[in-house]
Formats: structure tokens, C-alpha cells, sequence
């Protein structure tokens, strides 16, 4: 089983370690397509930085966030997953796994990442900025980039086994996955009065919680439905159509 997380906008920038040492990153293949996204977004960042602010869409008043960039690098490196921040990784909180669920977690799960299109959590990676949206001068959409690029890493990653994409819809543009993949998609619904919808933190939230459940039981499901049964052991209501399971929380 691979689950795919998607990438945090806010990230913990490391005090200190090693540099960036492409060659040490899982999916080594993605190496070119590394180089290039990074050589771009260095370029950006160390000429103006209105220029740069604009281009990665920060305000005035995160002007650090181009300094950051710019010095990609030669910045200090830690495991990408306590780089990456937010809603699923606290939820997730990888820290605090059990010694078991913390060696699933090295094999069972992968980032996609508009800098370095997929990493496994002990990858050891500098804290960026760059959205899957933008497009950077000289090479073009990052996301039409990785596009190209990501099918045998992820083929690689999955194997014979389930993927359960947990992407945003931004990143799932990164990569589809072929029709004849065993592919889980989740969605998380909260029902509110009868009323089901997508609440964007408690669907991030839950999706963590989710994961750190997978981890922590050592569940390895290889198809939707399985992965349905495993989710309703542990507790979750879900409704399966096909590859698609909405993950229903009454708790707001």
C-alpha cells in the first residue's frame, strides 16, 4: 500500500544539518527534473524580489519566503517529515508513532512536492515555498513539469499494491494514476444537520488522523473495498463507490 499526502504551503525550516544532497532522495529518476525546478526557482528568488513576491504569490510582508528560495541549495536539510507543517501533519504527528508504525510510515507513504515531485518521509529536504499552481519563468507550469515525469516513480512506489491518494486536487494534477490501477480515493464529508460537505481543516484533520490509524493498526489493504473494511474496524463510517470512499464525520 503507498499513501499519497500532499505537501504543506506552511513548512518547518530546519536550524540546522546537511544540505541538499539530491542524490541521497528517493526516486532517484526525478533527479534532472529536480535540478531543473530548483536551478529556476533559485534564479527567481535572487533577482528582484518583487519580481520573485509576485510570481509565488506571498505578500509584502513575506518577503522571507523569497530568501528562502533563493538559498534552496545551500540550506539546512531535515526529514521531510518534520519539514513539511499544517493540519495532516499534526494530525498525523509522526513524532509520536509507535517504533512499528514509524517503519510503515517509511515505506507506506510519499509527498508530492512541487520541488522535488515525490519524497518518502525520511528524505532529508530544505523548507521552500512554491505552489503547484505557479509557473516559473524559463521552464513553465510546475505541475506540467512533474506531469511528465512522475508516472514511473509513482508505478515504482505503488508496485502491486493499493495506492490510497489522499492529494488535494492541485496535486492530483501532478499525476493520475492509469484506469487500470488499484487506486483508493478519499474524500473526507462532514454531516452537519443532513447536510454532507467538505469542511477544508477538518478534512485535512481527519485525513491525518486516518493515516496515523493505517500506521499505527499495520492494515495493508489492497483494494478500495478492503481498505473500506480495514477503516470501518478502526472505527470510521465509510461509503465506498468504486474507487471513490467518503469518509463520513458527524463530530462539528
Amino acid at each position: 500500500m503507498l499513501i499519497v499526502l500532499p505537501p504543506s504551503e506552511g513548512k518547518t525550516e530546519p536550524r540546522r544539518g546537511k544540505s541538499l544532497d539530491l542524490a541521497s532522495l528517493s526516486f532517484p529518476s526525478l533527479t534532472p527534473a529536480r535540478e531543473s525546478v530548483i536551478a529556476a526557482l533559485v534564479a527567481l528568488c535572487s533577482g528582484p524580489v518583487d519580481v520573485a513576491a509576485k510570481i509565488l504569490e506571498v505578500g509584502s510582508t513575506q518577503h522571507d519566503l523569497v530568501a528562502l528560495d533563493a538559498r534552496l541549495a545551500s540550506a539546512p536539510t531535515a526529514r521531510a517529515d518534520q519539514v513539511y507543517a499544517g493540519v495532516v501533519y499534526d494530525a498525523l504527528d509522526v513524532a509520536t508513532l509507535s517504533t512499528a508504525a514509524r517503519r510503515r510510515a517509511t515505506t507506506r507513504l510519499a509527498v508530492t512536492s512541487s520541488v522535488f515531485g515525490l519524497v518518502r518521509p525520511g528524505d532529508r529536504i530544505p523548507a521552500y515555498r512554491l505552489s503547484g499552481g505557479t509557473s516559473l519563468p524559463g521552464l513553465g507550469p510546475v505541475a506540467g513539469l512533474w506531469r511528465s515525469e512522475l508516472g514511473p516513480a509513482f508505478e515504482e512506489a505503488v508496485g502491486d499494491g493499493l495506492l490510497v491518494d489522499l492529494r488535494s486536487g492541485m496535486y492530483a494534477a501532478f499525476w493520475r494514476p492509469p484506469a487500470s490501477a488499484r487506486v483508493a480515493t478519499v474524500r473526507v464529508l462532514h454531516e452537519v444537520g443532513g447536510v454532507r460537505k467538505v469542511v477544508s481543516h477538518f478534512n485535512k484533520a481527519t485525513k491525518g488522523r486516518i493515516v496515523r490509524a493505517l500506521l499505527d493498526d499495520g492494515a495493508n489493504p489492497r483494494t478500495p473495498a478492503r481498505l473500506a473494511e480495514a477503516l470501518g474496524d478502526l472505527g470510521w463510517v465509510v461509503e465506498v463507490d468504486g474507487g471513490q470512499l467518503d469518509v463520513i464525520v458527524s463530530d462539528l
